[in-house]
């Protein structure tokens, strides 16, 4: 059987580590889900012992669906009188639309009558429909014209257990924790005897879930039903056993000695809510919690406690009160954990990474997170004896000159920092020579798992300045980076380039092969970047706003891509849903990115075709051959480029003209080519304004990281007069 399990975004890996743990076979991760193969067993299994999934989903049908009646001949195609009564509840979710149907309640609605006819006319009855009990619920998900269908096996969330009937003003969601707790490594520290501590544990979530993990007890054994036991295909012999199976493990579990678990709270009413989950779980015995300041926070002095783990979740600010209020709550905790903890391994989790530099403590691991919709951070620290977390190693104190570019990132993060963690943005440009001293770019990347790295491009030095004083300059630079960002120097990549090079030029020179890859994500694309191994990254961070346009604009459009590097900007489009796509460039390291781009983001490789073409080529033979119809392209040419696969030598101002002129050939009535390039002497010529319908973009499409240097790129929008 073919299932699916659907999880918080930034959970997938780890929930594929549990699924094969649990049995499964086929894993494939996409966003917010793991997909999987196995028999029945493994279903229920995973329903009960998963501590990571929302739901478990049975795949029952895939189908090609481009409208309305394809959409209902796909479901009345399905025998529903094998998976529910006809007089029985019936619920349908439906997600997603494509350019038929364009509303999720219409596709359900549709999909209704659809199962509701197919049982009428087999059985002569029809059941009710009815969302809070029903006896089988259907998800159906509609991505452009591909439509799953499957039983949804859970019934209520599975992050929901059924221990926790109070909680507090900012409740952190069950799996949610649990993750938390599996990237900390504590099932490890728990089996060596480990303790869990902490110290503003609100309703207790996160100690419960630690407990019940230290005590093998399935996360599911407390709920009140699942969604498969009203299936008709429901093997209840099966399932009797697994759960029989989990009741002997929790009494064995519980019957160990485990480690202490504790928590505390300087609020009294929520430590309540606290106290009645525990109890509903129970875990009374294992778990307990009492009323204390962070002021206060130390090790509990009543047994003979072994070093292990601190995890916590403050307030983000965003939720339950000013900034710089916390700051000082943050500030005591730091001082706390660094007096009292040596040894133990420390956990922050919060939606606010500055709130969680004032412990004055420096994290060698970070992972981000969603707390539902809000981006956020597991930081990690170690305590280590004698020295104070976070100081400074002997001679690391930076020059007045370094000091200078130091404080000026420190500023840059206070604004540009703080505008990116706003917008969800997680590659921007930090610093981009604003001290005429240090000419430079400062590109700050994190990686899905969290981690921070920076590019830092050196502007090539005027001739005026000696060499060694050009080296020393570099040097405070990448110093303050590494001290400002909290990075060691291993992250950072550091490159002297000149200040008008974009995409042309030598942006397919390479350096030392390092092969140090990691994937980025942005506005949901997850995309691959490589700061060492070439010129460029993999990603134009200034196109950002080109990107989102074109997945804005992209819905329903066949879209051409050329010169697409590593076709970022298609991976975009067809999230936006674009119907089929064709990306064109002549580099075969460029193609084979943007193919595993285009994996990663599950595009259909049948919809959206690679070209290893020399695009001015292509571009004569699609004219040659009639090839058109393109409602969307993007023309994205180097500034200037002589490579030696290409026909010729392409200057983008001298040969822009015939460029455009091919592209609106190959436009279906009513497209739009949007023309971009980065020559910053650019002139637009008269000829194409006289003749198209021509709208300079350029001043819309600057985000604020690029704001300094309005000139950096040009943006036009074309179409038919």
């Amino acid at each position: 059987m073919q299932f699916t399990a659907t999880c918080p975004r930034g959970l997938e890996g780890l929930l594929a580590e549990e699924l094969a743990r649990l049995g499964a076979q086929d894993l494939r991760e996409q966003p917010a889900a793991v997909h999987f193969s196995g028999e029945l067993e493994l279903a229920y299994r995973c329903c009960l012992w998963s501590r990571l999934a929302n739901r478990i989903l049975l795949q029952l049908v895939r189908a090609r669906v481009n409208d309305a009646e394809a959409l209902y001949r796909a479901v009345a195609g399905i025998p529903w009188e094998e998976h529910i009564n006809p007089s029985g509840k019936l619920w349908l979710q439906f997600s997603g639309t494509n350019r038929e149907i364009r509303n999720s309640q219409f596709g359900a609605q549709k999909a209704k009558d659809a199962v509701v006819d197919r049982l009428r006319d087999k059985t002569g009855d029809r059941p009710l429909v009815d969302r809070h009990q029903p006896d089988l619920t259907v998800a159906l998900r509609l991505q452009r014209d591909q439509l799953d269908i499957s039983i949804d096996l859970s019934g209520e969330s599975l992050h929901r257990r059924g221990y926790r009937t109070h909680i507090g003003a900012a409740p952190l969601k069950e799996n949610l924790a649990a993750a938390l707790l599996m990237r900390c490594g504590w099932q490890e520290i728990a089996d060596r005897g480990g303790a869990l501590l902490d110290p503003m544990c609100g309703s207790g979530t996160i100690l419960i879930e630690g407990a019940m993990m230290a005590a093998d007890m399935a996360p599911g054994l407390l709920r009140g039903s699942f969604g498969f036991e009203r299936w008709l295909g429901h093997q209840s012999d099966i399932w009797s056993r697994l759960r029989e199976e989990a009741l002997e493990r929790r009494r064995r579990g519980l019957e160990r000695d485990l480690p202490e678990i504790r928590g505390y709270d300087a609020d009294a009413k929520v430590l309540f809510a606290a106290e009645a989950n525990i109890a509903r779980a129970g875990l009374e015995r294992q778990v307990r919690v009492s009323c204390r300041a962070v002021k206060a926070f130390k090790v509990p002095s009543h047994r003979d406690v072994q070093p292990g783990l601190v995890l916590t979740n403050p307030p983000y600010g965003e939720r339950l009160g000013e900034q710089e209020a916390l700051r000082e709550t943050y500030a005591e905790l730091g001082r706390q954990l660094k007096q009292e903890f040596p040894g133990w391994l420390v956990g922050i989790f919060t939606g606010n990474p500055e709130l969680g530099h004032s412990t004055g403590l420096k994290s060698h691991k970070q992972y981000k997170l969603y707390n539902g919709s809000i981006p956020s951070q597991l930081l990690l620290f170690e305590i280590h004896e004698g020295a104070p977390a976070g100081s400074q190693p002997p001679g690391a104190r930076l020059s007045a000159e370094a000091e200078m570019v130091a404080n000026r990132l420190r500023k840059n993060l206070r604004t540009t920092g703080k505008w990116a963690t706003r917008n969800n943005i997680d590659c921007y440009r930090l610093y981009d020579a604003d001290l005429p001293e240090y000419a430079a770019a400062i590109d700050v990347y994190r990686s899905l798992e969290g981690k921070t790295y920076a590019h830092v491009q050196e502007y090539r030095a005027p001739a005026q300045i000696p060499e060694e004083k050009a080296r020393s300059r570099l040097r405070d630079l990448v110093r303050a980076v590494e001290q400002v960002l909290e990075i060691p120097q291993a992250d950072i990549s550091i490159k002297e380039r000149r200040r008008h090079t974009h995409k042309g030029g030598g942006q397919y020179q390479r350096g030392a092969e390092s092969g140090r890859s990691f994937w980025v994500n942005e506005e949901g694309a997850e995309l691959e970047v490589n700061l060492w191994d070439y010129l460029d990254t993999g990603l134009f961070l200034d196109h950002r706003p080109v990107r989102r346009y074109l997945r804005e604009f992209a819905s329903g459009k066949r879209f051409l891509n050329l010169f697409c590097y590593t076709a970022s900007a298609t991976v975009q489009a067809a999230l936006g849903g674009c119907a089929q796509s064709t990306s064109v460039d002549m580099s075969k390291t460029y193609q084979a990115w943007a193919a595993r781009n285009f994996r990663r983001n599950g595009l259909d490789p049948y919809r959206h075709q690679l070209v290893e073409a020399d695009c001015l080529e292509w571009l004569q033979a699609a004219q040659q051959n009639r090839r058109g119809g393109y409602d969307l392209i993007f023309l994205d040419p180097p500034s200037f480029s002589n490579s030696a696969r290409m026909r010729g030598v392409l200057d983008i101002q001298r040969d822009h003209e015939t460029l455009i002129r091919q592209c609106m050939v190959l436009l279906a009535p009513g497209g739009t080519l949007v023309f971009s390039n980065n020559l910053r002497s650019f002139k637009m010529g008269e000829g194409i304004s006289g003749e198209f319908e021509v709208e300079n973009l350029s001043g819309k499409m600057l985000d604020k990281d690029f704001q300094r240097n309005p000139r950096i790129h040009n943006v036009w929008k074309i179409r038919q007069s």
